[in-house]
């Protein structure tokens, strides 16, 4: 029996069920592998009271500290989150206070091995707690974890120096391998653990009834991203304004949200191009299925789950060369890429629209990467570490 404790701050809660969904899927795919036995501890960062009871943060002071979420014992502990000082202090915060919840958690789940699912914070302070308790570490690198907190002054020692300690290390792209070893990273202890993908849900439907389904008729452009600078919707905006008759919906939230609004009423494309909010994780099929072309800006990735979505559901996708874009796009079928620029992306949407890829090949982009595969190379990985 493997006995795993997955650490992890990306994981959705009752607040938030579109966060960390393919975190939670991996760990679901692995506590329902046989011979596993899997705890989750899903630690969420507040700021400092009264902060923490205000706004957003209230809901998530609200959640409960223990419950069982779709099947798997989860904790919820809260650690302090400190506004103003650039993320430095997270990992010693989280790591201080998961020692005593993971020393009780032990007394009755004699756990062989910490998988850590995000770099950061999760990472450094799951090193700290794999010493304390003498059971080796995994840490899984997503994207901004290392393109953000592995770069900012505050954090980037700790990220390297986690990377180091770690027995073992994942990353979702070779191009992540890449970037973590320019970091100083052991390239030879990084393994690639490619997403997954539900091809079940994930697949080509009549797309006239699809767009039908959404009030659509002419060309659909599709974005799936948080509406944050890093995504670049507004990109994607300024070239489906170019493009007479052409449909864009965006599903995502976030900051950028007013920009972006301002953004389509100066350009007069208010009856094109729809902000759809928040889109439910189950509702992506019929979006993706209807579009005939998914289209993401963005300035940096891992290997975005969107895009392994949209080829699942025969779109192909208009993307720059960011992450692991030329690990997925490996055919012309697949889609483009292109320069983060509208007119790169006005040219190749308009090309795709125009000729439109057949969608079986389309499709096939996506076979390699299934939940099944993803499930077997972390039991492999994780059953290594602790053989070691």
């Amino acid at each position: 029996m493997l006995r795993v404790l997955t650490l992890s701050s990306l994981f959705p809660d009752a607040s938030r069920p579109n966060f960390g969904v393919f975190v939670e899927r991996q760990t679901l795919g692995l506590a329902a592998y046989p011979g596993v036995e899997l705890k989750l501890v899903a630690p969420v960062g507040l700021p400092p009271w009264p902060l923490s009871r205000l706004g957003r943060y209230a809901a998530l002071a609200a959640l409960p500290r223990h419950e069982g979420w779709k099947g798997v014992e989860t904790w919820r502990p809260r650690f302090a989150n400190l506004p103003g000082t650039g993320g430095r202090f997270h990992a010693s915060m989280l790591a201080a206070r998961l020692r005593p919840l993971l020393r009780a958690i032990r007394r009755e789940f004699a756990f062989d091995v910490i998988d850590a699912s995000f770099f950061f914070p999760d990472g450094v302070a799951a090193v700290e707690l794999g010493r304390a308790f003498g059971v080796p570490v995994s840490i899984k690198a997503r994207g901004a974890d290392i393109h953000h907190w592995g770069r900012a002054p505050g954090t980037a020692d700790q990220v390297l120096e986690a990377g180091r300690r770690a027995e073992g290390l994942l990353a979702v792209a070779g191009s992540m391998r890449d970037d973590m070893v320019v970091l100083g990273m052991d390239g030879a202890k990084i393994r690639v653990h490619r997403t997954g993908v539900d091809l079940d849900r994930f697949a080509p439907r009549d797309r006239a009834a699809a767009k039908a389904a959404l009030g659509v008729s002419g060309p659909l452009v599709a974005s799936v991203g948080a509406l944050i600078p890093r995504k670049g919707h507004d990109i994607v905006i300024d070239a489906v304004a170019a493009l007479p008759g052409v449909r864009l919906m965006i599903a995502g939230e976030g900051p950028e949200r007013p920009k972006l609004v301002g953004q389509i009423a100066r350009l007069g494309v208010g009856d094109r191009v729809t902000l759809l909010g928040s889109v439910a994780h189950g509702e992506l099929p019929g979006l993706l299925a209807a579009a005939d072309v998914m289209a993401l800006a963005s300035s940096s990735e891992g290997l975005a789950n969107a895009w392994v979505e949209a080829l699942a559901s025969g779109a192909p996708v208009v993307i720059p060369d960011a992450g692991g874009a030329r690990e997925l796009v490996t055919a012309p079928e697949h889609g483009r890429i292109v320069a983060r620029n509208a007119a790169a992306f006005a040219e190749a949407i308009a090309a795709l629209i125009a000729a439109p890829p057949p969608v079986d090949a389309v499709r096939a982009g996506a076979a390699g990467f299934t939940w099944e595969a993803n499930t077997a190379a972390l039991y492999a990985h994780l059953s290594e570490l602790v053989r070691a």
